[in-house]
């Protein structure tokens, strides 16, 4: 894995762009992956989000369980194909009926991703492409890498788990620097929020969490 800075000295893009990409650096890191997708839909904005995915994808990745995100109407849609995947994706999007389209579809081409950028547009709402690996050519303003981090420490109790943890990494970024950011859920919010006070745990703290061993705060 390639080694990325922890904190960046730019600000974290928290405003989606109508069509990004991210990517699980791992099995392991499908969960974080989930909720980071989830947050990248406009603050306050109510409609459902939508899940369109092979069935082989969800068997193997699994599904959102709704019950975990507070407030958020799902709407799921297995497919057979990838192709068929692209498609629910794209409709979904120029319809405007959700706030927030997330497609499990590998190697789009770059005029595929093209037309989903431009039905988000129409829209209103966020595409979030989920791809095994980010190569090849893409219309997604922005292209990133999610890695799970142990959770923080509960401030009530320190045996016991505190708010969700993960790095995410821009791979790329269109006229935006890459660079790499450690992001908690708000328990009160359900969103991620910057882990400002992991700023002077340094290296040794961060790779006793789990993360790539690149990872320096």
């Amino acid at each position: 894995m390639t080694p990325v800075h922890a904190r960046s000295s730019d600000p974290f893009p928290e405003r989606p762009a109508p069509l990004e990409e991210a990517c699980a650096s791992g099995p392991r890191d499908v969960a974080a992956l989930w909720l980071f997708a989830l947050s990248r839909r406009i603050e306050g904005d109510r409609r459902p989000v939508l899940v369109s995915a092979p069935r082989a994808w969800l068997a193997e990745h699994g599904r959102p369980y709704g019950s975990g995100a507070v407030g958020t109407s799902w709407i799921l849609a297995p497919t057979a194909t990838a192709a068929e995947a692209l498609w629910t994706l794209e409709q979904a999007l120029r319809s405007g009926a959700v706030s927030l389209a997330l497609g499990a579809v590998d190697a789009a081409t770059l005029a595929q991703t093209r037309r989903l950028d431009f039905a988000a547009k129409q829209g209103g709402c966020v595409g979030l492409i989920l791809p095994r690996g980010l190569d090849g050519l893409s219309a997604a303003r922005r292209r990133w890498r999610i890695s799970t981090l142990a959770s923080a420490i509960n401030p009530d109790d320190a045996k016991a788990p505190g708010p969700a943890r993960l790095v995410a990494e821009l791979v790329r970024g269109r006229g935006e620097r890459p660079g790499a950011w450690m992001l908690e859920q708000d328990d009160e919010t359900h969103r991620l929020r910057l882990a400002d006070r992991l700023a002077d745990h340094g290296l040794a703290a961060i790779s006793h969490a789990g993360a790539p061993s690149g990872l320096a705060a």
